[in-house]
């Protein structure tokens, strides 16, 4: 009797896994490794780890499936080998595939006007042309709600493909999401890590960004689980630190600016900001008064090798429009209208050349050792 491929295949389809229900065949558990040669018979069983306890008795079945359907004579004992399936890596998703660059804004310390920063760059960014989206994720601070006067906008769900998706509170032509639209804003926020970090994810994930040219994450000052949470979510185009002229403050920048471009990390770094570069009265606008010191984030940036994207002056309209909800970049032909507007600018070349030179972002995974 001939023995041929087909017909040890269509043996092996009345061996039925018990935990799985189907035939090992169906289960694609037949290695394409099949040898006939005369009446000897030789093949694998792929399973998902060496030590699977259905192997024995999947290989006696085998057996006694090719003793019954093709010939008694066969030779098939001791011939069934053992493989372990390749572990698949898992496919990258694109958490947010209508967004084009996701820009991480980050301080090394707090007070140095970082969320002032960020709001005011997304509305520049808006008033040039672009899509732009802002997602506040500074849980236990949230401030991007007072900076828009949106403290009272309740984000409503809405159905996209059969899921719930979180639709942004918009104004000024930016789409906005924070944790401040969910909570009494005269409620302290005591919340664990766990809980912050899972209300990080569902902005992200939950959120109904649509197509944006541009997502700036306001993070909270310093590092942590947050920033780690972030760049483990989604893939982060680039970073950018924003700091003060002051000592203390470029001390801190240094923390966040190594912990971007850390090996686990690896997220690349457009630049830094210098907040609060001068200050400038609104009776003597030519005047430059230089009360943090003078000229130290552009020393720094040298210094790290990361350009200096700009330098805003320390003038009472951005405080005034800030606690107003209305924004200093709206004013566009304003000093600091100009400053921010030129920022956005930078950023936009910056990112170009970072997409241009580099692959994209993956997201980050950090192994425990």
């Amino acid at each position: 009797m001939e023995y041929y491929p087909n017909l040890i295949l269509d043996a092996l389809k009345h061996v039925v896994h018990p935990g799985k229900g189907k035939d090992i065949v169906s289960l694609g558990m037949v290695e394409d490794d099949l040898r006939i040669d005369g009446k000897r018979i030789s093949f694998s069983l792929l399973f998902e780890r060496a030590n699977d306890p259905m192997v024995s008795a999947l290989k006696k079945a085998c057996v006694q499936a090719i003793k019954t359907y093709v010939d008694d004579a066969a030779d098939i004992e001791g011939n069934i080998y053992v493989k372990v399936k390749p572990k698949q890596k898992p496919v990258e998703t694109q958490a947010l595939p209508g967004v084009k660059n996701i820009i991480a804004v980050a301080s090394g310390k707090g007070g140095v006007g970082k969320s002032t920063v960020t709001s005011n760059l997304a509305v520049a960014l808006a008033k040039a042309g672009y899509a732009v989206g802002l997602l506040d994720a500074d849980i236990y601070g949230p401030s991007v709600p007072i900076m828009f006067q949106t403290e009272d906008a309740r984000p409503v769900l809405e159905k996209i493909d059969g899921k719930d998706k979180i639709l942004p509170v918009e104004k000024y032509g930016v789409k906005m999401l924070s944790i401040g639209y969910f909570v009494n804003p005269d409620d302290a926020l005591i919340w664990r890590g766990a809980m912050a970090t899972n209300a990080i994810r569902q902005l992200i994930n939950d959120g109904n960004w649509g197509e944006l040219d541009y997502l700036l994450i306001d993070l909270p000052p310093g590092t942590s689980d947050i920033h780690l949470t972030i760049v483990q979510t989604i893939g982060i185009t680039g970073a950018v630190i924003v700091s003060t002229p002051q000592n203390v403050a470029l001390a801190d920048a240094v923390k966040g600016v190594s912990m971007f471009q850390s090996k686990n990390i690896q997220v690349p770094v457009l630049g830094l900001i210098e907040n609060m570069a001068w200050f400038t009265p609104a009776e003597l606008p030519d005047n430059k008064y230089y009360i943090f010191g003078k000229d130290g984030g552009s020393k720094l940036a040298h210094k790290m090798g990361i350009p200096l994207l700009g330098q805003i002056p320390l003038v009472q309209s951005i405080r005034e429009g800030g606690d107003a909800g209305e924004p200093a970049a709206l004013n566009e032909q304003s000093m600091t209208g100009i400053a921010f507007a030129n920022l956005a600018e930078k950023v936009v070349v910056q990112v170009e050349q970072r997409n241009a030179s580099m692959p994209k972002t993956k997201i980050v995974e950090i192994k425990n050792k």
